[in-house]
């Protein structure tokens, strides 16, 4: 597998993390972890599809695919190359309207959110395009003529660094009461900024925070504790949701992007 990242261009760097290129030789199975932001895709060729409870679902050509608390398996067909903007964590509220926190836990295909005529012109511009430069180009263009007139909520980009601060380990009500808003408003303002509750927000950035910073040989029961779990079990149920593995399993053989 042989996968490129691209940075945005200036004008579309605060709403988007990266533009990232995947292509498989041969045919393989990816393990993809959550994340704090959606993402859209775009198969530029080849066949991808979405392996859940042992049956595969071919995922449309352009894809949307909302915040998530579980890992999902992606199979990737020889011969596949795929395109992937991955929004901040607020990015995507730039370029879309609709309620984004129905995206939760979903894939659907991206002409829920955009006419089809439009898609079905970016998709033939990819596959025309010689050069990953040139497919970045194609993408560009069709996000900037997507942004509109989008006011960042600052009350929203503070909840998001005091939690990841606090590395996903906060109590909603007191992070509302610190923000001077009540917990209902909170709640209703961040699922309409950010795709999720602020709890499975909490979720998502507490189990990446775990994987992110275990040192080298960390005892699992400290890791827990320190995560701010009282008993194993329920960190092992949580983890495991998270990447499909048992903390043992996912420590001495990752693999996962």
């Amino acid at each position: 597998m042989n996968i490129i990242d691209f940075i945005p261009t200036e004008q579309l760097r605060p709403f988007i993390k990266t533009y990232r290129i995947i292509e498989s030789e041969d045919e393989l199975v990816n393990r993809v972890l959550p994340s704090t932001s959606l993402a859209i895709a775009f198969r530029c060729k080849g066949y991808v599809n979405y392996i859940k409870e042992n049956r595969h679902e071919k995922l449309p050509v352009s894809t949307i695919s909302g915040i998530r608390k579980s890992v999902r398996l992606i199979n990737y067909a020889k011969d596949t190359a795929t395109l992937i903007i991955q929004f901040k964590e607020a990015g995507a509220k730039a370029f879309f309207k609709e309620p984004l926190h129905e995206l939760f836990e979903e894939s659907v295909s991206l002409d829920n959110f955009i006419p089809q005529q439009k898609i079905a012109i970016i998709e033939e511009l990819l596959v025309e395009a010689k050069t990953n430069n040139q497919k970045i180009a194609v993408i560009e263009q069709f996000l900037l003529s997507r942004l509109h007139n989008y006011k960042p909520d600052n009350l929203i980009s503070a909840a998001i660094t005091i939690i990841q601060s606090k590395k996903g380990i906060v109590k909603i009500k007191e992070l509302a009461d610190a923000l001077f808003i009540s917990q209902d408003a909170f709640e209703k303002r961040f699922r309409k900024t950010i795709g999720s509750s602020p709890k499975q927000f909490c979720y998502v950035v507490r189990i990446k925070s775990i994987i992110d910073h275990k040192q080298k040989n960390q005892n699992l029961i400290d890791l827990a504790i320190d995560a701010g779990y009282f008993d194993q079990p329920h960190f092992n149920k949580d983890f495991k949701l998270f990447t499909g593995q048992t903390p043992s399993e996912f420590f001495n053989f990752p693999s996962f992007w």
